[in-house]
């Protein structure tokens, strides 16, 4: 879940939130969109090879 901050960078956040603090965990703060939508196809990618 990417979303834009205040700041104008974008961040990308974790799709289910954290067992303990019921927060979504930060992957990383980018600024552009697309280097966050490259990182996320880049997390996905990793998860399933």
């Amino acid at each position: 879940m990417i979303r834009k901050l205040k700041s104008g960078k974008y961040r990308l956040y974790s799709r289910m939130p954290d067992k303990k603090t019921n927060k979504r965990r930060n992957l990383g703060t980018f600024d552009t969109l697309e280097a966050a939508k490259n990182h996320e196809r880049e997390i996905h990618y990793f998860k399933h090879h």
